[in-house]
């Protein structure tokens, strides 16, 4: 059974390096085709928060740590956690 999780992330004060690989990053979170996926920018462009739904918080993070944002070292800080929906 599916669970719902929310990945929220803070980017590196680096603006136009984050731009570079916005598209990389897109690409990647839509690549994957989760299911109930959403996500996008705080609107200050500090961040970002996805949720989405998996069978467990390994493979939610196994998906976060894999995102080009991580990958390139461009976030100050993330968190995965499971997100019970009421």
């Amino acid at each position: 059974m599916a669970k719902r999780f929310a990945y929220f992330y803070f980017t590196r004060r680096e603006p136009e390096r984050i731009l570079l690989f916005v598209p990389q990053h897109v690409a990647y979170w839509n690549g994957l085709n989760l299911n109930a996926y959403m996500g996008g920018p705080f609107a200050d462009r500090s961040g970002g928060l996805i949720t989405f739904e998996v069978r467990d918080i390994e493979t939610a993070t196994e998906y976060a740590n894999s995102d080009p944002f991580v990958t390139l070292d461009l976030l100050e800080n993330s968190w995965v956690r499971e997100w019970s929906v009421e």
